[in-house]
């Protein structure tokens, strides 16, 4: 069966992006870029691919995404509409539809958890969950593995890596990566039940 796989860039105080959906401060550059370059090429938008030499390079992880609208908006905002054109792509939202005709938008009526568990039966590589602190929080019990990009920046607030209330969620560490540009890759993979 594919996995659920939460690859996401967070800060050292636990956030995906700042008040407004910001995310300019990551960085991409050096050991920790090529590092993503190598084992996940296909997590590059579709236009950024070939100014980076992805272009015709295979998905290696994953061939659908998924994601929610503060995840799609700023790609939207520059007119892209369809960021990741190399996978099946889906965004959750309650106010987009039918953007664009390679982009499922999935309504807020739809049960996140059960339609990422009707993913999960399909064929294929595993998904990845883009981002969305909030739909993170939604899915949370069909994440089967987190990768976080661990930047060295903290920014106080913004959009947290889960957007919910309390609810311990036990994962397991199975490995760590660190990198000169000072960025950790921490994997966890979810831990048995006690």
């Amino acid at each position: 069966m594919r996995k659920l796989i939460y690859l996401v860039a967070v800060t050292l105080d636990g956030f995906i992006a700042g008040p407004d959906g910001q995310f300019d401060f990551f960085g991409f550059e050096g050991d920790s870029a090529a590092a993503i370059l190598a084992d996940w090429p296909e997590t590059i938008p579709t236009h950024a691919r070939a100014p980076l030499g992805l272009e015709g390079v295979a998905n290696r992880r994953f061939d659908t995404v998924v994601m929610g609208r503060g995840t799609y908006e700023p790609g939207l905002a520059i007119g892209v509409t369809s960021p990741y054109r190399h996978m099946e792509q889906f965004v959750f939202s309650r106010t987009l539809t039918d953007v664009d005709p390679t982009v499922t938008f999935v309504g807020g009526d739809t049960d996140p958890a059960g339609f990422v568990r009707d993913l999960k039966r399909r064929d294929g590589l595993d998904i990845w969950l883009c981002g969305g602190g909030r739909l993170a929080a939604q899915l949370v019990d069909e994440i089967d593995e987190l990768i976080l990009k661990v930047n060295p920046i903290a920014v106080a607030s913004g959009v947290p890596l889960f957007a919910a209330p309390f609810k311990p969620v036990p994962f397991r560490r199975t490995g760590v990566r660190a990198f000169d540009t000072g960025v950790s890759i921490l994997t966890f993979e979810r831990a048995a039940p006690a």
